[in-house]
C-alpha cells in the first residue's frame, strides 16, 4: 500500500472536517484489528501485514486525533472528546501484536488497546486458527464428511480460503467443549499437532503493557457467550479479567465481547456481568461510533479496509454519520 499523496491527504482531511466536531456532540471512532502480519498471507487477505499496517497507523496519526482508549471512554463520558476522536484496538491477543504491530505503534506515538483471550496464552490456539492452519496443510482433497462438514477440494488459496470460512461459520455456535472435540478431529485429519506460538506468553502480556499499551479482557476461553450458562460465562467474563490482571500486575478496566454481535453472540445478561465485574466500559463489533448518548457496555467498533489510504481514511470520516 503507497502512501496518501498530497490531494489524498487533502481530501481526507476536507472528509474528516465535515463528519465530526468536538465536544459534546462528538463522536469516537474505535478501531478493530486482529493481527499484523510479518508478510501478506494469501490466506490470511483481510488481515494487514507490517508494511501496510505502518501506512495505516501513518493516515490516522496524521489526519486524527488518536487517543488512549480509556481516556477516550471518559471523555465521551463527559462531552469532552477532540474532533475527530480514533482509538486503536486488537483482539484475541496474538504474538504478532507484539513481535510486529508494537514497534510500529511506537514509532507513531500511538496507545492501542488489546484485548486478550487468556486462556490461549502461553501455546494455546483458538479454534479458528487451528481450522486456518489445518486447511492450510491440508491435502488437495480434504474430507469431514464423517464430521458432518462434507469434503473439500482445494486446488488453490481460494478454495482453501472458501473452506476456512464454511467450515468456522458451520461450527462456531456449537458447545465450546463439543467445538473443542470437533477441532481437535479436524487438526488430526490435516495432519497438524504440537503447540502453537500464535498468541502470545505473559511476558509480550507484560511487554505490552510497559510500553503504554492498554491490555483488555476478551474472556477466557473466546466463547459465543449466548451459548453459555449463566455461571459459566460469569466465569469467563470475570477469571478473564483476573488472570490478565495477576500477569500484569494492574487493573484491566475494558472488556470486550467475543465476536462481538448482540443477541447473536452476547445479550443484556453478560452486559450486566461486564458491569458487576468492574470494567469501566465494553465493546461489540457493531459497525458504527459512539456518541455521549451510547450505552457504555456496548460501545461499536469499525473495521475499514479501503485498500487505499485516501478510502480507508474516508471509511473512518463516513463511520462518525453512524452512530450507536
Amino acid at each position: 500500500m503507497k502512501r496518501p499523496s498530497p490531494l489524498d491527504s487533502a481530501l481526507i482531511r476536507l472528509g474528516t472536517s465535515m463528519a465530526n466536531r468536538g465536544g459534546k456532540n462528538a463522536a469516537l471512532a474505535v478501531l478493530m484489528f486482529h493481527r499484523v502480519l510479518p508478510e501478506p498471507d494469501p490466506l490470511l487477505p483481510s488481515e494487514p501485514d507490517a508494511s501496510t499496517f505502518s501506512v495505516l497507523m501513518d493516515t490516522v496519526a496524521s489526519h486524527f486525533n488518536v487517543l488512549d482508549l480509556t481516556d477516550a471512554v471518559r471523555r465521551l463520558r463527559d462531552g469532552s472528546l477532540p474532533p475527530r476522536a480514533v482509538c486503536v484496538t486488537f483482539d484475541d491477543g496474538y504474538a504478532n501484536n507484539c513481535t510486529v504491530a508494537l514497534p510500529i505503534l511506537a514509532a507513531k506515538g500511538i496507545r492501542a488497546t488489546v484485548f486478550v483471550a487468556s486462556g490461549f496464552l502461553e501455546g494455546g490456539r483458538m479454534f479458528n486458527d487451528t481450522i486456518i492452519e489445518a486447511v492450510r496443510i491440508a491435502p488437495g482433497t480434504f474430507d469431514l464428511a464423517d464430521f458432518g462438514l462434507g469434503a473439500y477440494l482445494l486446488p488453490d488459496d481460494e478454495a482453501r480460503i472458501h473452506a476456512i470460512n464454511d467450515i468456522i461459520r458451520k461450527i462456531k455456535h456449537i458447545e465450546p467443549s463439543a467445538r473443542s472435540q470437533l477441532t481437535g478431529g479436524i487438526a488430526a485429519r490435516a495432519g497438524l499437532r504440537g503447540a502453537s506460538a500464535l498468541m502470545m506468553t505473559h511476558d509480550q502480556v507484560r511487554r505490552l503493557h510497559r510500553a503504554g499499551i492498554e491490555v483488555g479482557a476478551h474472556t477466557v476461553s473466546h466463547p459465543i457467550l449466548v451459548g453459555l450458562g449463566a455461571e459459566a460465562a460469569r466465569h469467563e467474563i470475570t477469571a478473564g479479567k483476573h488472570e490478565l490482571e495477576a500477569i500484569i500486575g494492574a487493573r484491566v478496566s475494558l472488556f470486550a465481547y467475543p465476536n462481538g454481535k448482540p443477541a447473536s453472540d452476547y445479550d443484556g445478561r453478560h452486559v450486566a456481568i461486564a458491569m458487576e465485574a468492574g470494567f469501566e466500559a465494553a465493546f461489540s463489533t457493531v459497525w458504527g461510533t459512539a456518541d455521549r448518548s451510547s450505552d457504555m457496555f456496548q460501545i461499536p467498533r469499525i473495521a475499514p479496509w479501503g485498500g487505499t489510504p485516501l478510502r480507508y481514511g474516508l471509511q473512518i470520516a463516513a463511520s462518525y454519520r453512524r452512530r450507536n
